[in-house]
């Protein structure tokens, strides 16, 4: 298994970039962001890697970051999810983005990359739920606050505060958007989540 490659860039084209690694060139397929995020050619650059082993060939996925590449591998868990649809839904959104879908089912969202159609993004949601952290998609404390804060603070009420401001009429994305933005404490309750995340949106 590779888990990274890091070389000179030999080239970039039509969603594939080649690595000069010790004289050998890799071609690997990557994002249509991380295409537009590539280095001059010529210049080093280390990218994340997943294989895909068939009876005809080997083909590498690369990421300018682990955390594409660790929920790229997280896609192909999904049945009907193939290595060319899971790099168009993080060509169309970044991984936070597609955890802020998946958390707030917003089918919408998932819906603008290239060959997914609602079935499909319902179905994502539904495997990947599972699969993803909250806690990943909101991102407010470091590991250590975050277990401080373990047992005082739960998902309930950070799903309860982004469920109230649906209700008042925000897309499940832009209300999980703004509790992201909140600095949650110890002992806060659904009530003050939701105020804060209020005053993020500047109400």
């Amino acid at each position: 298994m590779i888990s990274f490659l890091r070389g000179e860039l030999a080239g970039v084209r039509n969603g594939t970039a080649v690595l000069d690694v010790g004289g050998v060139g890799y071609r690997v397929f990557i994002t249509g962001r991380d295409e537009s995020d590539m280095p001059p050619v010529g210049e080093v650059v280390k990218l994340y890697t997943a294989m895909s082993v068939r009876e005809d060939a080997i083909w590498l996925y690369g990421f300018l970051n682990a955390d594409d590449r660790d929920v790229f591998r997280l896609l192909l868990s999904v049945s009907g999810v193939g290595p060319k649809a899971a790099l168009g839904i993080l060509s169309a959104l970044t991984a936070n983005d597609l955890r802020f879908a998946v958390f707030s089912d917003d089918v919408k969202a998932i819906s603008k990359a290239p060959g997914i159609g609602p079935k499909t993004a319902k179905k994502m949601i539904l495997d990947l739920k599972d699969k993803l952290k909250l806690e990943d998609a909101i991102g407010n404390q470091d590991a250590e606050e975050s277990a401080e804060l373990s047992g005082h603070v739960s998902d309930g009420d950070v799903r309860d505060a982004v469920s109230a401001l649906t209700a008042l009429g925000y897309s499940n994305s832009e209300a999980l958007r703004a509790v992201k933005q909140v600095k949650v404490t110890e002992n806060m309750s659904t009530e003050d989540i939701l105020g804060e995340a209020l005053k993020v949106i500047g109400l």
